[in-house]
């Protein structure tokens, strides 16, 4: 089989998992790869793989109908995303998200208006579970981009947003869980430590909930007008104030109005630290497909991850990130750097799962 007749067949199968290794490279840059989505135009609404539930219905459904009611993109991906937020068994955002270290859950979100060119944002916010729809009102209704911490708090309250606890009894179980496995030489008691005679005294092992927490969802109209959406809870038992890629313009998500937009899912220092969703609009721009776009941003990642600890001894990153393409004219994509990642997809007829293109295989 040549190599064009492999990727008609990889794109036909449904599970299929596409990498550019597959395909061989070129001047050390992943080839070209053909994604399902390289083909659709028009209305279209993308989101990470919690964007589309079991039951066939959450974020990108919600927000596919915003769009056909005639909502604008920004608002239908709020509409889309307070759905997860609201939904306290996902602990990656919002209501029942993982707290920081100390126990608190600080939400960070941000959203972007495609013909505007205005984005807001809030980060480290507290007690306030619809960070999505609080860094709209900021994008609506301030001359700011982004407000944080206690700030963040009191803008929202004006706004009538309700004030709660957002540690749930299920998120506070497993944290208290984190904190007794943290370390055998801390004060905190793992399990079987205190059955007499006691159990070993060794860490329980890898089996702790764990989350990057976020959820990106891009929407663009029959007319192409875009909007984007990053929201998050974000790095599981984080440091108290770490603000990670969602609410950073540029990083967790980005619009051009004349050439797509994009986000991210996974280690926000990463695409903090390589502007993961500019680069991918950027990359867009220059003429790549969507997928095309999203591996030329990892490769960059890759390539500049250069601390031991980050990477593999194949000398790959040893992190997950997920990013998230959506052009003017409704083509979409999406990749990771290592397989095993979906994502949700509503093309404006039916929403399914796919399956991520990935930089590196296994």
């Amino acid at each position: 089989m040549n190599v064009s007749d492999r990727r008609e067949f990889l794109v036909a199968m449904s599970g299929a998992v596409l990498t550019p290794a597959a395909f061989g490279s070129q001047d050390g840059q992943p080839a070209p790869v053909r994604s399902p989505g390289d083909e659709h135009r028009g209305k279209c609404v993308i989101a990470s793989a919690n964007g589309l539930w079991d039951d066939g219905s959450g974020c990108v459904v919600e927000a596919m109908k915003c769009l056909n009611d005639g909502m604008d993109p920004v608002d239908a991906v709020v509409a889309g995303v307070t759905l997860v937020e609201d939904n306290p068994a996902d602990h990656s955002v919002g209501l029942g998200g993982l707290p920081n270290e100390d126990g608190v859950v600080q939400l960070d979100a941000s959203v972007m208006h495609g013909p505007t060119h205005k984005a807001g944002s809030v980060a480290a916010l507290e007690n306030v579970r619809n960070a999505a729809a609080v860094a709209l009102r900021v994008l609506k209704h301030t001359d700011h981009v982004m407000l944080v911490g206690e700030g963040a708090r009191r803008f929202a309250l004006r706004f009538g947003f309700k004030e709660e606890n957002l540690l749930t009894e299920e998120a506070r179980q497993i944290w208290l869980k984190w904190k007794q496995d943290l370390s055998p030489e801390d004060d905190w008691l793992n399990e079987g430590q205190g059955e007499f005679p006691p159990a070993a005294h060794k860490r329980v092992g890898p089996d702790q909930p764990f989350t990057y927490g976020t959820i990106n969802c891009c929407a663009v109209t029959d007319n192409g007008t875009l909007g984007s959406c990053t929201t998050t809870s974000g790095l599981s038992y984080k440091l108290a104030g770490r603000v990670g890629d969602s609410p950073i313009v540029g990083a967790g998500m980005y619009v051009d109005n004349d050439i797509g937009a994009a986000g991210a899912t996974g280690r926000g220092e990463a695409a903090i630290q390589n502007c993961c969703a500019y680069e991918v609009v950027r990359a867009m721009g220059e003429g790549r497909a969507p997928t095309e776009a999203c591996l030329h941003a990892l490769k960059r990642v890759a390539d500049r991850t250069r601390e031991k600890r980050l990477l593999t001894d194949k000398g790959q990153p040893n992190f997950g990130l997920v990013l998230y393409a959506l052009r003017k004219d409704g083509a979409y994509g999406c990749a990771s750097l290592h397989p095993g990642f979906r994502y949700a997809v509503h093309d404006g007829v039916t929403a399914r799962h796919l399956n991520a293109a990935a930089l590196f295989e296994g």
